[in-house]
């Protein structure tokens, strides 16, 4: 029930509930006046038009994109992730998919592996299933299976208060409090509505709006800061901004963590969209010229092991170039992996592993005698982020 009304910015108010604490109640978008898009704002989401579309352009000239979008995927995975304090790396997640045994592996990367197939269902869906509180959720059910937090509805609008603060935190000292649960259907209806309405919004300021706008409405118990940055990455794609989800911006948020908490908050508090839509376009342009280089660095590293591999591998460059083209979807394998690939037998897997070896393109990981594996080194180098364990 609502006890008492104060303050109302362009973004919402502030509802005093009966027993005591304030939530938020956001305004339903776009925001009343409306943003405004002149000078610096107009600049930059021109250059970051401009350069999402040499991004785009980037990814589709590669022999086969959907094979490399495996590691953009992955890598938006590790760097969202890790905004909301899990410890593993690109390489801990690429371990972990091999089924490679690593006993000083960070034990969250369980929730690493979720957000790869909560995103690879998403985008799955999108063809049937436009960004909606339906996608959202089954979204939200596949994030938090079976990892920490995943005992709190995954999938379900929650039935208690949630809110927003540092550990230990309550009611009373939280840093923001959301929309009270009976709201929250009724927020995600609007925001869904938002999405799907004609206006003459640019697709990429209708993007920013509706993060903040589900960030604000934080309608799960758990997850909402990566459910909320998935919702970028199917909108970008559903919009057809880009062709494939090749835009890591968690990287961005990630680098200037403190500032995008802040930019949030100051939409909530001050309606200061126009500061978060600058802060945000900012992040695609600084960005998206990063993945285009990824892709440029990618072709120049295929070619390079293609003639490698053509030059030194003899008359089993056939299957030494099948394996190649796998490692780009599969950047850690066996000799039994490219035994069931090849279909020759084990003993020339293994010859034929130990030529890659030899020509850079594989490098033993494990240090087993039995139970190799292999991994693409440079391809997954191209990816690596800094800190964080790197093994």
């Amino acid at each position: 029930m609502e006890a008492g009304t104060e303050n109302e910015p362009r973004a919402g108010r502030y509802v005093t509930q009966a027993t005591g604490y304030r939530a938020f109640i956001p305004a339903p978008l776009p925001p009343r006046p409306p943003v405004s898009l002149g000078g610096e704002l107009q600049a930059l989401l021109s250059a970051a038009d401009l350069a999402l579309g040499r991004l785009d352009g980037s990814v589709l000239t590669l022999p086969n994109p959907d094979l490399f979008v495996f590691m953009y995927v992955r890598k938006e995975a590790v760097l969202s992730s890790q905004i909301e304090g899990t410890q593993s790396s690109l390489q801990d997640l690429l371990a972990a998919e091999a089924q490679v045994f690593d006993p000083e592996a960070p034990r969250d990367v369980d929730e690493v592996l979720n957000y790869v197939r909560a995103m690879n269902h998403g985008l799955d869906r999108l063809p049937e299933l436009p960004v909606s509180v339906r996608l959202i959720r089954e979204i939200h059910a596949r994030l938090m299976e079976g990892v920490r937090g995943g005992r709190l509805q995954p999938g379900d609008l929650p039935t208690s208060q949630n809110w927003i603060g540092p550990a230990g935190s309550t009611l009373a000292t939280a840093a923001f409090i959301p929309p009270p649960p009976h709201m929250v259907p009724d927020a995600l209806g609007e925001l869904e509505r938002f999405l799907h309405q004609n206006d003459d919004l640019p697709p990429l300021v209708k993007i920013a709006l509706a993060h903040v706008q589900f960030e604000t409405i934080h309608p799960f118990l758990d997850g909402n800061g990566r459910v909320g940055r998935l919702l970028i990455t199917f909108l970008l794609t559903e919009r057809r901004v880009l062709h494939k989800p090749v835009l890591y911006l968690s990287h961005y948020f990630k680098r200037h963590r403190q500032a995008y908490y802040d930019h949030l908050q100051a939409v909530r508090e001050r309606g200061d969209w126009e500061a978060w839509l600058a802060f945000f376009l900012r992040g695609v342009v600084e960005v998206a010229p990063e993945a285009a280089e990824t892709a440029r660095r990618i072709l120049q590293l295929r070619e390079e092991h293609r003639t490698a591999i053509n030059a030194r591998v003899g008359r089993a460059a056939g299957n030494g170039h099948k394996v190649l083209e796998s490692l780009y979807h599969r950047p850690i394998v066996s000799v039994n992996d490219v035994k069931a690939l090849t279909g020759t037998t084990y003993a020339a897997a293994n010859g034929l592993v130990a030529r890659l070896v030899r020509l850079g393109v594989l490098e033993e990981m494990t240090g087993y005698a039995r139970n190799r594996r292999f991994r693409y080194g440079a391809y997954i180098a191209l990816f690596a982020e800094s800190g964080g364990r790197s093994t």
